[in-house]
């Protein structure tokens, strides 16, 4: 293998990459029903996608291993994909909680830091429950259940991606994460 044809599969591999993340998060804004940023996404996506395909038509008479790294651009597009959509947290989520011993404290911890709450009480297997219903942004989902696993290691809980959301009040104050958190440490 040429230098010339290593060179096109790397820059193949590395398009792919790019391109199949684009529409990974492409299909997940649609979803969402995200019109404008679907559209954007689909057009930087496809147009990716005839570059990246037209180099392999152009060369894969003389050089089919550029197969080999369109697939493997393909494959590692898609984890690629997945894991920025999940560091990104597009979206809502419906958080049901259940708890038997820190279903009240749970929620006035949340609504002190501005997150809404509504409480239900009911009866479980074991006796008396208190369920939260909490829809928040799927980027605070992890911060709630440390809170939860914090108050209540027995609590269940359910996730549910909320595709239409009515008003949604901001947290009053989210914690920082990142490179925030470092400089908020005292």
């Amino acid at each position: 293998m040429s230098l010339h044809i290593l060179l096109i599969g790397l820059l193949i591999f590395a398009a792919r990459i790019v391109d199949v993340s684009i529409g990974t998060l492409r299909t997940i804004a649609t979803v969402q029903g995200r019109v404008k940023l679907a559209f954007v996404l689909g057009f930087v996506e496809v147009t990716l996608w005839v570059t990246i395909i037209s180099a392999i038509v152009k060369n894969i008479e003389t050089a089919p291993i550029l197969a080999i790294f369109y697939g493997l651009g393909f494959a590692t597009g898609n984890v690629v994909g997945i894991l920025a959509e999940r560091r990104l947290g597009l979206g809502h989520v419906a958080l049901r909680v259940f708890s038997r011993v820190a279903g009240e404290v749970l929620a006035e911890q949340l609504r002190d830091q501005g997150q809404p709450v509504t409480v239900f009480r009911g009866e479980g297997r074991s006796g008396p429950v208190s369920q939260l219903m909490i829809v928040c942004a799927r980027k605070r989902v992890r911060d709630i259940l440390e809170q939860v696993r914090e108050k209540d290691p027995d609590a269940f809980y359910l996730v549910e991606f909320a595709r239409d959301v009515g008003r949604l009040p901001a947290p009053l104050c989210s914690p920082p994460t990142g490179w925030r958190a470092v400089l908020k440490k005292k």
